[in-house]
């Protein structure tokens, strides 16, 4: 066990989790069961990952979800680094109309897996640049790619073939879902997102269903990764989606936003589920 942290400090982690209970409860309010077992979630990830949490993250909420993000993600010290410094909590638990109703309906788990908000500087991309080289470099820089949209993601295929009525189509990325058991179709989309582009979503959609969804696997999710999106298109397009899709933004440089400091109790609700199971 790394010992260069003093006790002082991991007092002080004990302290400061806890204090998210203990300030309701003086409150007078209920106290949530989750948050009331805060402590217990110490245990759950590595000394030098509490290090790095205490001397990067401000709020209490902030060291609260990073260690519960730690311990489901099993991140290393690095990868918990690069997670803190692209702003992963805001990613996690922001606002989810970029979310179908269909798919939080399915997937009442989604909101606490995807991301709507993606970090690509690790792929090196230039100014200008075209799908095919945004997929390729996804390809190439799988396992970062990987780690960015979550570790339960299991790469499958790029530009994955089928044909429907004599004429061939492609969905750009293909990944399987260990949690949701489900297969997961990535669009890629250099330009701002248009509702045209959920069209094409959906029939990639209804067709990996027909033609390749196993017996025992759940309805396959749809994510759009666009380079733009205007939120209020995004959510009058989504209203009336009957597919379980998502539009995600990404950016090929880091940036770090304001950490946001709500659904911090599902998020918690959500890690105890899991751990069950």
């Amino acid at each position: 066990m790394n010992k260069s942290i003093s006790s002082t400090a991991y007092k002080e982690l004990l302290y400061n989790t806890n204090t998210l209970a203990l300030s309701a409860k003086n409150k007078g309010e209920t106290v949530p069961f989750e948050m009331a077992q805060i402590p217990k979630v110490i245990f759950c990830t590595g000394w030098t990952n509490h290090q790095i949490i205490l001397s990067r993250c401000r709020t209490n909420e902030e060291k609260l979800f990073y260690i519960l993000y730690a311990c489901r993600e099993k991140l290393q010290n690095k990868e918990l680094e690069r997670a803190i410094k692209t702003d992963t909590m805001s990613a996690i638990l922001g606002g989810k109309n970029s979310m179908s109703n269909v798919l939080s309906a399915v997937y009442p788990q989604a909101p606490l897996l995807f991301k709507d908000r993606v970090n690509l500087d690790l792929l090196g991309l230039t100014l200008n640049y075209k799908e095919s080289k945004l997929r390729n470099s996804i390809v190439t820089h799988m396992k970062d790619f990987i780690l960015e949209m979550g570790k339960d993601f299991l790469f499958v295929d790029e530009e994955h073939r089928f044909t429907i009525g004599g004429k061939t189509f492609k969905i750009d990325l293909l990944f399987y879902h260990r949690l949701l058991q489900c297969m997961v179709a990535i669009e890629l989309k250099t330009t701002e997102f248009h509702p045209k582009d959920l069209g094409q979503l959906e029939f990639y959609l209804e067709t990996l269903d027909q033609e390749e969804r196993r017996s025992n696997e759940n309805p396959s999710i749809g994510i759009l990764l666009c380079k733009e999106a205007n939120m209020d298109v995004v959510r009058v397009a989504l209203n009336r989606s009957m597919s379980p899709t998502m539009v995600a933004q990404y950016k090929e440089q880091l940036q770090v936003g304001g950490v946001i400091q709500r659904s911090l109790v599902e998020f918690c609700k959500f890690i105890n589920e899991i751990n069950e199971k």
